[in-house]
């Protein structure tokens, strides 16, 4: 799963991932990410920091405190490297931090990293 209110990270992310044989379920923002999350079960998320309504650490916090999802790995997306931002994003949870604009190189290496493999004899 990949939230962003950015079309083009969505798009993007989207692109790198379908290609690579994943199926990927978009959100726009937070509350579209949960209300998708529980007919989806997404072995991994992606989730953009700033983004309006509820920001990524919110929704990373609320994945995280779901008794279905807490296993759940979350990847920070933001466009700043910060280490405030790591140390927060590891706070609510998140398992990495990846900084946009992320590459394709990237963006799978960490799928690889952190999705998990009970999901994968389920992919389609």
């Amino acid at each position: 799963m990949v939230i962003d209110d950015s079309s083009t990270i969505r798009r993007s992310a989207e692109i790198f991932l379908s290609q690579a044989g994943y199926q990927v379920v978009l959100a726009e923002d937070g509350f579209d990410a949960l209300a998708k999350i529980n007919d989806h079960h997404p072995a991994l998320v992606f989730c953009d920091i700033l983004m309006p309504r509820l920001d990524g650490y919110q929704t990373c916090a609320l994945i995280k405190k779901s008794a279905r999802f807490h296993a759940t790995p979350v990847l920070m997306l933001s466009s700043k490297d910060g280490l405030f931002d790591r140390a927060r994003g590891a706070m609510v949870g998140a398992s990495a931090y990846l900084t946009k604009p992320f590459s394709k190189d990237s963006l799978l290496a960490a799928v690889r990293e952190h999705a998990t493999h009970e999901h994968d004899a389920g992919k389609s």
